[in-house]
């Protein structure tokens, strides 16, 4: 079956991001590459943009987690824009309270994470680098 990891663009700032995620998440970056690891006679980058990042990737439980810096040669990213949010199953309501609660340090809550009206327990918010998140625990019952 086919597996969705979601990739996220940043405006230089992608490398924090990424280290504040693995901060609540755990685990260890599988890749790292920087626009400088690229340069060559056909793909010339500026001193200032040769340590971002072009590649970065974190896997979080089956997915992989993934972005990049935008060159500001490209333009910026509004990160105000309505992006698509990325949504984790936490796998109990102590899970969930855990990555909530961390990833939206010094962000935005747009629902407070609790019981909701359809059954599962669920909240909602923009982190501090402006990507949107929801987190959701649906209890199971065999």
């Amino acid at each position: 079956m086919a597996q969705i990891n979601p990739y996220i663009n940043f405006n230089g700032n992608a490398e924090e991001a990424f280290h504040f995620y693995k901060s609540v998440f755990g685990g260890e970056f599988t890749k790292i590459v920087r626009f400088k690891d690229l340069i060559s006679p056909e793909f010339s980058i500026p001193d200032s943009e040769a340590n971002k990042i072009m590649h970065i990737a974190l896997p979080i439980g089956n997915n992989v987690l993934i972005a990049n810096d935008v060159p500001e040669s490209m333009g910026k990213v509004n990160e105000n824009e309505n992006r698509s949010k990325i949504a984790i199953s936490a796998e109990s309501k102590e899970e969930a309270d855990k990555l909530y609660n961390g990833l939206s340090t010094g962000g935005q809550i747009e629902m407070p994470i609790s019981d909701s009206p359809w059954g599962s327990y669920f909240g909602m918010f923009r982190d501090k680098y402006g990507i949107e998140w929801t987190v959701e625990f649906v209890q199971k019952y065999d």
